[in-house]
């Protein structure tokens, strides 16, 4: 499997447009994989006229006949996976029988929608900006070892119902005696769980052996990471982080496989940089620049519409990012949207208050929210990148731009997105991995 098999991960603050790059490429695998988060990631998909928008189910889910896996890194809402699997029915997506859970999964429940909310109430002016969505609470619980995994989904009713009410009273007792607020209704809260336990259920399946068989008959696997390395647990801008780790070698733990199996790396970043919720973001625009990078990307979050903080690309963290995930190629998106800018800047190294430069990405979250990118500033150009897929076709100061980014993040740009669909994309270089990659996109 590892010799054709691939990762795909975010390189910045997440929102770096897997979504699309994971579907442009689905379609030369038997399999996707998403191996950590929940619902808090969103992954927009876009084609001809057709968008599709996924929290939970791979993105390879829009290409018929490959089956898609949650590996038990993740924290499943069954209330929100059921919602995303209808969704996709309506829309014309055959999905049965072709999503796997794990039953190693932790699920979230409603009171861990409500623990969430009231920790971050408390937390005034240093909040880290969750989605709400009780991601963190239900990776405390698994951290504690009392959290509920997806093979209750599968158990018999009885034992879902006692498994399940033990963990929720836990929750309301903490929510009354600790964050002084109101209690979840937990009859309607095992109520709605049931009910999903009957749809989801029979999609409970190992997802080790079910991998080892694709390898078994020579299929390619295409990983999926949600999130980005700069919001990984140990390695992003803790606190102000996601509860999982975005790294691709955690996809191997997530799976119960081993890590040959796992293929190169791609790691996705724009051409720009985002960053959603609170935390320090080097490069940031408050200004017009930023708002018009924000308005012309239509950079607010796929999960909870809130709008991005935007900024110049920052190659120190990029480059952070190609050393501790093991990086081997970027798929460099949204390209276009810098047309027609006056200048364009990219951050190489920071100084610190002291007035000492530095060209690492600190691990201390208060003295990264103290750093002063210093920039190197390049020409923009006139004419539009949109839709170009034909890299001779681009502005050469768009061309010198992909080189200078090559020169400083330290690995090849494979693939440029220049536009939300499939079709708006090219593969670019001579290497082993592009032509792989130019391979899996021409035959589509």
């Amino acid at each position: 499997m590892s010799q054709d098999s691939l990762m795909i991960i975010g390189g910045q603050w997440g929102d770096e447009g897997k979504g699309k790059v994971v579907d442009l490429l689905s379609g030369g695998f038997s399999a996707v994989v998403r191996y950590n988060g929940g619902n808090n990631a969103g992954h927009t998909v876009r084609y001809a006229d057709r968008h599709f928008a996924l929290h939970l189910v791979p993105s390879g889910i829009i290409h018929p006949g490959v089956k898609c896996y949650l590996g038990s890194g993740m924290v499943i809402d069954p209330t929100g996976l059921v919602a995303e699997m209808d969704k996709l029915e309506s829309e014309g997506i055959d999905i049965d029988g072709r999503i796997i859970l794990s039953p190693r999964a932790t699920l979230i429940v409603p009171t861990h929608r409500a623990l969430d909310a009231a920790r971050e109430g408390m937390r005034g002016a240093g909040k880290i900006g969750t989605t709400g969505r009780g991601i963190g609470p239900a990776y405390q619980d698994r951290a504690q070892r009392r959290a509920l995994r997806g093979h209750v989904l599968a158990d018999q009713p009885a034992m879902l119902r006692q498994r399940a009410m033990a963990l929720m009273e836990q929750h309301n007792y903490e929510l009354e005696t600790l964050f002084k607020t109101e209690p979840v209704d937990l009859e309607a809260a095992m109520t709605e769980l049931e009910k999903m336990a009957q749809r989801l259920g029979p999609m409970v399946g190992e997802v080790g052996p079910a991998l080892r068989r694709h390898a078994a008959a020579g299929e390619a696997v295409l990983f999926e990471g949600a999130q980005g390395v700069l919001l990984d647990l140990a390695w992003g801008t803790y606190p102000y982080v996601t509860s999982s780790s975005c790294l691709p070698g955690f996809a191997a733990a997530s799976c119960g496989i081993t890590p040959k199996l796992l293929g190169p790396v791609i790691g996705v970043m724009k051409a720009y940089a985002t960053r959603v919720g609170s935390g320090p973001f080097p490069t940031e625009l408050d200004d017009a620049i930023g708002s018009g990078i924000r308005e012309r990307g239509a950079e607010y979050g796929t999960t909870t519409g809130r709008p991005r903080r935007c900024g110049w690309f920052d190659a120190v963290a990029a480059r952070f990012a190609v050393e501790v995930s093991g990086i081997d190629a970027v798929a460099l998106t949204k390209l276009d949207i810098l047309d027609g800018v006056d200048e364009i800047k990219v951050a190489t190294s920071y100084k610190l208050p002291s007035g000492e430069t530095i060209d690492t990405f600190p691990a201390d979250a208060e003295v990264a929210e103290a750093l002063v990118p210093q920039y190197e500033t390049l020409p923009a150009w006139a004419a539009p990148t949109e839709g170009v897929t034909n890299e001779a076709e681009l502005p050469s100061e768009a061309l010198d731009y992909l080189h200078y980014l090559e020169e400083k993040v330290g690995v090849p740009i494979a693939i440029v997105s220049n536009g939300p669909r499939r079709e708006e994309t090219m593969v670019r270089g001579n290497t082993a991995l592009a032509d792989r990659l130019r391979g899996i996109i021409g035959s589509r």
